[in-house]
């Protein structure tokens, strides 16, 4: 309950606050290229149900007929606002309606796309017993994820044999010791790597 409150609070005072911010964005997306400023994505949330994710656009529209994979920053899909919003994780900011619409949370494992989904065990659906997060334990392990990929013979492969086994076993962790004051712990953590990188 105490997690759920300080979700829908500071995913509100979040939105209030940074709302110029986010027009700003809004505004350089349009002048930046072609296409809506919000990219929706179908992905995997609690209790195994699909929902949509708002993420502010950073790839040119029709990016994904080209892989569901990002293979690093320097991606051609990847505009040039598009580049300064990922870097900062900037993008994840409208994440904060899934949050108050009851979706996602400020901490928890990243949701997924079904595809990947698919691979995952009987045991690996545990993780879905909570909901899934803008940050967590796998995403502070792998922030530099696209980048591995990139560097990857196969990353298709990389990512379904190593990355997504990988994140799991940091997820399921997570599902172990979830408590609020870990939340806050992973939070702080979170906000030091984006200011420090």
């Amino acid at each position: 309950m105490t997690k759920r409150l300080f979700d829908v609070v500071f995913s509100i005072i979040g939105l209030l606050v940074l709302s110029p911010i986010l027009l700003i964005i809004a505004i350089l997306i349009k002048l930046d290229s072609k296409g809506p400023v919000l990219f929706i994505q179908e992905r995997v949330g609690k209790n195994n149900i699909n929902f949509n994710i708002y993420k502010f656009r950073t790839m040119r529209t029709d990016s994904n007929k080209k892989g569901l994979l990002t293979l690093g920053n320097n991606d051609s899909r990847i505009t040039k606002i598009g580049y300064f919003l990922r870097r900062f994780k900037i993008d994840e900011f409208p994440q904060l309606i899934n949050i108050i619409k009851g979706d996602m949370s400020f901490v928890g494992p990243r949701p997924e796309l079904r595809y990947y989904v698919n691979f995952y065990t009987e045991d690996d659906l545990k993780i879905f017993k909570v909901r899934p997060g803008i940050t967590g334990l796998a995403s502070l392990k792998y922030r530099n994820e696209v980048e591995l990929l990139k560097a990857a013979k196969d990353p298709e492969a990389y990512f379904i044999n190593t990355i997504i086994p990988d994140k799991l076993r940091y997820n399921k962790e997570y599902v172990k010791r979830k408590s609020f004051l870990f939340d806050l712990k992973l939070i702080a953590k979170t906000i030091i790597k984006v200011i420090t990188k």
